[in-house]
């Protein structure tokens, strides 16, 4: 495994408070990486010190193998950074403002490129506008293109779709996916749980500033509560053999049952079939990403950094 960014033993303290703790783990060449938590885990402290903009109290941080701090130039060149907030020059139209960030990593004759990265993030009609008359959303996808514009191996986007449209995210997610394929590294934060379940192969968690959680999504996925089997019946009494698997009622009628694993769906048909009791409706829950989020962040947990 060719490591993209390495993280060891990093601590940040700001005064007395810690934002991070000991913090050490690697995302690999490759990978699409979600790096979750609630507000204030410690996520932007942690990519601040990745671009060089947040000095560690202890540790270290490579990217491709350069020191954030001792091989800070090669550092930044390999890597792209999307953050929360939208910083932007306001007297540059859209491709002033591509070509001026391409200008600070020497690259006299990037337009093929820009022009690329402008299509692809619907952004093209928009080249010759000034920064200052668009919108929220286009601002965020101009510093989606700003991270882009170096071709980095490696690109981490903080909160990419807060507050954007879904045309946006969808355009967006088409691209990051592409270039993903193409062999970047894609480090991700983001409170919309569904886009990290979806887009992500390995996950980190963050909670006051330790690392309580780094597994293959698959892995983590695992780690939740068992599926569970929701039934609508024609009667709302159970056989008795099956009321030791009644979790509880939904408010729309459903019977929640345990469901240990998909062979035993078989049993509790035919035990409600031979009680006369007739199936109008069946649904298989499943934990998501965010039944498991929720539930890591709720338990105490030691850290695995």
């Amino acid at each position: 495994m060719t490591i993209a960014i390495r993280f060891a033993g990093i601590s940040k303290q700001y005064g007395t408070f810690q934002a991070l703790n000991d913090v050490s783990f690697n995302v690999a060449e490759g990978d699409f990486f979600a790096l979750l938590g609630p507000n204030g885990a410690g996520k932007t402290t942690l990519i601040s010190i990745l671009g060089g903009l947040t000095h560690a109290s202890c540790g270290e941080v490579t990217v491709m193998g350069h020191d954030v701090q001792r091989d800070y130039r090669q550092a930044r060149r390999a890597v792209g950074i999307v953050p929360q907030e939208l910083v932007f020059d306001p007297f540059f139209t859209v491709r002033e403002t591509l070509q001026f960030q391409s200008g600070y990593f020497g690259l006299r004759s990037n337009d093929d490129w820009i022009d690329e990265i402008l299509a692809n993030l619907g952004l093209s009609e928009k080249a010759d506008t000034n920064m200052r008359a668009l919108s929220g959303g286009m601002k965020r996808r101009v510093m989606v293109a700003q991270a882009l514009v170096h071709r980095p191996p490696v690109i981490v986007l903080d909160e990419p779709t807060a507050g954007v449209d879904v045309a946006l995210r969808q355009t967006l997610w088409a691209f990051i996916r592409r270039l993903n394929t193409d062999g970047h590294t894609i480090v991700l934060t983001t409170h919309y749980l569904e886009e990290a379940e979806e887009l992500c192969n390995r996950i980190a968690m963050l909670k006051q500033g330790r690392l309580i959680a780094l597994e293959e999504k698959h892995q983590l996925m695992n780690r939740g509560r068992s599926r569970s089997l929701l039934l609508k019946l024609s009667s709302d009494t159970l056989p008795e053999s099956l009321q030791g698997k009644l979790i509880g009622r939904t408010d729309d009628g459903y019977l929640e049952l345990k469901l240990p694993d998909c062979s035993a769906l078989e049993q509790i048909l035919a035990t409600l079939g031979n009680a006369g009791i007739s199936v109008r409706d069946i649904q298989i829950s499943k934990p998501d990403l965010e039944d498991i989020f929720l539930e890591m962040m709720q338990t105490p947990a030691p850290s695995l950094s």
